[in-house]
């Protein structure tokens, strides 16, 4: 009996520049994967709490408006969704990259279109109850 399980590939991006935002979804949904934006931490930390076990990957700038950043906001991931792959970006991080949580990764911008398509297709294949 064969039991096929269908592949997840819902990527959540979080960024405030718009363009950005655009842009990397763009490149995602053109390989196949579902996006879903936002452009605060909050946004995403809400958007998670209702569509987390459909989400595969978090791909979020270091540097958002609000009241939290990126470290924050992969934080909170880490600890609620252990096995998500969080990924975060910046061109200039600063001091608060050392203050990322174990597990989340980091990618300097600008990234190469392969790097990130390359996290998001292991992301896709990480087991579903290893996600979170």
């Amino acid at each position: 009996m064969n039991h096929t399980q269908t592949v997840r590939r819902t990527a959540l991006i979080v960024e405030d520049d718009a363009d950005q935002r655009w842009l990397t979804a763009m490149l995602l949904d053109e390989h196949g994967f579902e996006t879903v934006e936002c452009e605060s931490a909050e946004a995403a930390l809400a958007t998670m709490l209702l569509r987390g076990p459909e989400i595969c990957m978090v791909f979020a700038d270091l540097r958002l408006s609000g009241v939290m950043d990126g470290i924050d906001l992969a934080r909170e991931l880490k600890v609620r969704w252990p096995h998500l792959v969080v990924v975060l970006t910046s061109g200039n991080p600063g001091p608060r990259l050392v203050h990322m949580p174990p597990g989340a990764e980091f990618m300097p911008k600008p990234w190469e279109p392969a790097q990130l398509l390359g996290i998001a297709e292991r992301a896709v294949n990480l087991p579903v109850r290893a996600r979170g």
